[in-house]
């Protein structure tokens, strides 16, 4: 049984000589300058790749995490799955998210889901990633975790193992029920000053440069979409929702303050941006200055 939509992704890549049909201009270029990808079906050009570059199926990839999904072990009840293919096929992205794991990060009525999410493209914007995250039902977040909850990142090219990166999405598969959602709680229940969240934000996301000094800086935009985030959550998890004035709580938890890290790394204008953002949020979750938090 196929998970994903293979007729959407049932088209195979190659190279090509970019002097088949070239005008004499490009003709008199130098030959290493590489060599063009295309479709097969239709011809249409993707992208310029070395001659080294060995293309990967985006239906071999699929196949191989399909099976790693249906060895894991996970409950497929009612699980959702999306296929999507971005431009001529320059990119693809493959979610399923497992209703029957939902849960409660609070025991009440933050529904969480578990998500699996891959991405790669033929045009190298997107290398071979995945990432097994839970996915809040309040606010269409990808929520990032950093410890164990596996994220996968795999090179363009001929290094590239299918089965290897299978492996390791079967093992993300199965941590989903386990420490993950627990250390998540632990993060609910730990208070946390809204001074402290200031202070986490300014060493790590909104952390920048400044040329002047040259000294680092929080990107003051930035840390204050990143706190208004956190006052919302806080106001919707802590306090009276809306039935409570904006910005009148000083104190929040590391569960609101993830969120409004997650917020931001989710909600992007490109594509290619939201990868970015997510690692930013995997490096602040394995920073000393998150851990000190949890310490507290």
């Amino acid at each position: 049984m196929n998970l994903f939509d293979h007729a959407k992704l049932d088209f195979e890549v190659e190279k090509f000589s970019l002097y088949e049909s070239a005008p004499p201009l490009l003709r008199s270029l130098p030959k290493d300058i590489g060599v063009g990808l295309r479709r097969k079906d239709n011809g249409k050009p993707l992208a310029i790749v070395s001659d080294r570059y060995e293309p990967v199926q985006y239906l071999d990839v699929t196949v191989g995490l399909e099976e790693a999904i249906k060895q894991s072990g996970i409950d497929l009840t009612d699980a959702n799955f999306q296929s999507a293919i971005y431009g001529d096929g320059e990119q693809m992205e493959l979610t399923a998210r497992f209703p029957a794991h939902a849960t409660t990060i609070d025991d009440k009525n933050d529904v969480i889901i578990p998500e699996f999410k891959f991405r790669t493209s033929h045009n190298r914007t997107w290398a071979n990633s995945g990432m097994m995250g839970y996915f809040r039902f309040s606010c269409y977040n990808t929520l990032v975790n950093g410890n164990k909850l596996a994220y996968i990142y795999g090179r363009h090219g001929k290094n590239f193992s299918v089965p290897s990166f299978a492996a390791k999405i079967k093992n993300a598969a199965e941590f989903i029920s386990g420490d993950g959602l627990n250390e998540m709680k632990v993060w609910y229940n730990s208070g946390v000053d809204r001074s402290d969240v200031i202070k986490l934000f300014s060493n790590t996301l909104a952390k920048r440069m400044d040329n002047v000094s040259r000294a680092a800086v929080p990107n003051k935009v930035m840390l204050s979409n990143l706190m208004k985030v956190f006052d919302e959550e806080t106001r919707h998890l802590e306090g009276r929702g809306k039935y409570e004035k904006y910005g009148i709580r000083d104190r929040g938890n590391l569960w609101t303050a993830y969120q409004a890290a997650t917020s931001w790394s989710t909600h992007v204008k490109k594509n290619n941006t939201k990868p970015l953002r997510e690692e930013k949020v995997r490096k602040m979750l394995a920073s000393p200055h998150w851990k000190e938090l949890i310490a507290a």
